[in-house]
């Protein structure tokens, strides 16, 4: 094949193609290598002797494949799971009620109603739980 790449480049600026999608009948050869001007080249995409490849998709299987791999376990950045965020929220909660059953800034009985509250989603954060504490009145008093 002895087409210059000069009638491929010029075909795929007329195309609006990749120069690897242009596609030249090998029958016309001689009829594109005397082409030289934009307008002889426009003439043979007329004629249909350079054509545009269509484009390769993806195909299903691979597809398939790719579509496999979305799950979380896959995502990175600020997606944090429900269960994450209970996780922590829990976490911190018990380590505050532990300190203060330690302190003896709440009895045990209350420590205790207390962690069912947490355990059951009552509180929202340590501050909710401090707001509890002190609208029920639960703290113990001159300590």
């Amino acid at each position: 094949m002895s087409v210059t790449m000069t009638q491929k480049r010029l075909a795929a600026d007329l195309l609006k193609v990749g120069v690897s999608r242009v596609w030249i009948n090998p029958e016309e050869l001689e009829k594109v290598e005397t082409a030289i001007t934009r307008d002889e080249i426009r003439r043979l995409i007329h004629e249909g002797v350079i054509k545009a490849v269509p484009e390769r998709g993806i195909s299903k299987g691979r597809r398939r494949i790719s579509h496999r791999r979305r799950g979380p376990g896959k995502r990175k950045g600020s997606r944090i799971s429900s269960k994450d965020v209970w996780i922590t929220r829990i976490r911190a909660l018990r380590r505050r009620l532990k300190e203060l059953r330690d302190k003896r800034l709440v009895k045990q009985s209350v420590y205790r109603r207390l962690l069912l509250l947490a355990k059951g989603g009552t509180f929202r954060s340590v501050s909710h739980l401090e707001e509890y504490i002190k609208a029920h009145r639960l703290a113990r008093k001159g300590r």
